[in-house]
């Protein structure tokens, strides 16, 4: 079990979910249907998806099912959805922010300041909260521990290695 350090507010697009629980550690960000459902959003599961409507009918946020686990990609929306929840940012910093690839706020002032972007508002960009796409973008994996014995040795002896994981196709055996 992994211990909650905080809780705060995540922005997506126009909508906003309270009370997100920050868990060290995790690699997935976990969503709970009643939050949904506070909000007066409903969510559908079916065999293999999963999906958040509004109260109009109109999907939202579309999920696929693997391993017993519904995964949202929230940077993906319906594309027969007229409701968009990533064009619209909350503040000028963000949408500019978005619009520049996600460059990172002091080169965002820095282009104000020599005035290099024509078109780019003259003003303080200001980092006021964390940006999920950003932070997912810096998650990496870790390396795996180097050995200080070496598995072979004698000349030409033969080291059986695993090098492309589980097999999905059942053996003959």
């Amino acid at each position: 079990f992994a211990v909650i350090a905080g809780y705060g507010a995540v922005v997506i697009g126009s909508m906003t979910i309270k009370k997100v629980y920050y868990v060290e550690g995790l690699v997935h960000n976990l969503f709970s249907v009643g939050q949904f459902f506070d909000k007066g959003l409903e969510v559908a599961f079916r065999k293999s998806t999963c999906v958040v409507r509004n109260e109009d009918g109109v999907d939202l946020l579309t999920g696929d099912r693997s391993s017993n686990l519904y995964t949202i990609a929230l940077n993906e929306v319906a594309s027969n959805s007229s409701t968009c929840l990533l064009a619209k940012a909350s503040s000028q910093s963000w949408l500019w922010h978005q619009r520049l690839s996600h460059l990172n706020f002091a080169t965002i002032n820095n282009l104000v300041k020599n005035n290099l972007i024509q078109g780019l508002p003259k003003m303080k960009f200001e980092e006021d909260h964390l940006c999920s796409a950003c932070e997912q973008g810096k998650i990496h994996q870790k390396h795996h521990k180097s050995k200080t014995a070496f598995a072979s040795n004698k000349p030409l002896y033969l080291l059986h290695m695993d090098l492309c994981g589980l097999m999905l196709i059942q053996s003959i055996i």
